[in-house]
């Protein structure tokens, strides 16, 4: 187990990249108005799964957990899971062990089923 310090370096900048970004974006939003539309709902007038991603990570970063829940729930639900999915990988990387974890199919064919259930639900409700 060694720790690579390019590789390191590497998950830092793109980090702190995407940090400055998600922020850069919320200050737009909330001083703008301004947000990326979902084409799905736009063009049908149907939520789509993951509508309200964005308004329920903004409502998280201000705290707000009941509002950002009331957004979109299955995002709220999964977001340990893939946090944690997401840094064991990501501290694998820069370890060099190049072992990732790989969601196995019994994992994803029921998330998928549920993501496309979540995504009928909520526009029959």
């Amino acid at each position: 187990m060694q720790l690579n310090k390019k590789r390191l370096f590497k998950v830092i900048y793109i980090h702190v990249l995407l940090f400055i970004l998600f922020i850069g974006y919320y200050f737009l939003n909330k001083y703008t108005g301004f947000s990326i539309v979902c084409p799905i709902n736009y063009f049908t007038g149907y939520l789509c799964p993951g509508c309200g991603i964005t308004r329920c990570l903004f409502s998280i970063l201000e705290l707000h957990f009941e509002k950002a829940f009331n957004y979109n729930q299955l995002v709220c639900i999964l977001i340990p899971f893939f946090l944690v999915y997401y840094l064991y990988n990501t501290i694998d990387y820069v370890l060099e062990k190049n072992k990732p974890i790989r969601i196995p199919n019994y994992v994803s064919i029921p998330l998928l089923i549920i993501v496309i259930a979540f995504g009928i639900v909520r526009n029959i409700m």
